[in-house]
């Protein structure tokens, strides 16, 4: 059976709770949502969003709309999928009407493109990710889904490499330090090559690690402002 509820019903108790941790009324919630440039999310917006009130016909009165979800996490300090996902509770959080309740680090796992959700089903009722084509002449569901995912695996990854090359840097005065250093860089190196060859921008890369990159000839093309940041 799934719930009832909806991802809003989810964010809107998350905004209750985190309001109340705060100690914050409903009219200075609404006045930090106006400085941050959402007017619309009054005192009454946020009761019936907190409240979940519905019409006769059983619809919520008021939904969150995406723009609104970032405000109300950044007045209430709080990562906005953490309104979403709550990662403090072991409970089944929803994901769309024909769809199971999932566990919330699941769910947190498919909004950031780490997992492919498993919203198929086997004839023994089991889940699984759908391979089905998307179309007549698409691609396969599974294909789609890591090719639009294969930047969130690669973004993580190029900041762990760039700390771990600015902890080698600061041996790199004796012969091992400096050997262990250019190892890092050239883990470094693999990684941004990769985001070049996929069309992706390179994230900001320290510029003493972009000279030593460029001067030992590890990347395919030369640095661009996209992999260096300007000094301040």
């Amino acid at each position: 059976m799934h719930s009832n509820d909806r991802p809003s019903d989810v964010v809107g108790a998350q905004i209750r709770r985190h309001r109340g941790r705060l100690a914050l009324s409903r009219e200075q919630l609404a006045d930090r949502c106006a400085e941050l440039g959402a007017p619309e999310l009054t005192y009454s917006a946020i009761v019936d969003i907190e409240g979940g009130r519905r019409t006769k016909e059983g619809r919520r009165r008021r939904s969150v709309s995406l723009d609104e979800w970032l405000v109300l996490g950044l007045a209430l300090g709080v990562p906005p999928l953490l309104l979403a996902c709550p990662l403090d509770t072991a409970q089944p959080v929803p994901v769309t009407p024909g769809t199971d309740p999932q566990a919330p680090y699941t769910l947190w796992r498919w909004i950031t493109g780490q997992e492919a959700p498993a919203l198929g089903k086997t004839a023994g009722g089991h889940a699984h990710v759908d391979t089905r084509p998307i179309g007549e002449n698409g691609p396969r569901w599974a294909t789609a889904w890591a090719t639009a995912a294969y930047p969130a695996s690669l973004y993580p990854e190029a900041e762990r490499r760039v700390a771990a090359a600015e902890a080698a840097q600061r041996h790199a005065a004796d012969p091992a330090g400096r050997r262990e250093y250019v190892e890092r860089l050239g883990d470094l190196a693999e990684l941004v090559n990769e985001l070049i060859r996929a069309g992706l921008p390179v994230p900001p890369i320290p510029p003493s690690h972009a000279r030593e990159l460029d001067e030992l000839g590890l990347l395919d093309r030369p640095p661009t402002p996209n992999h260096e940041e300007t000094s301040s």
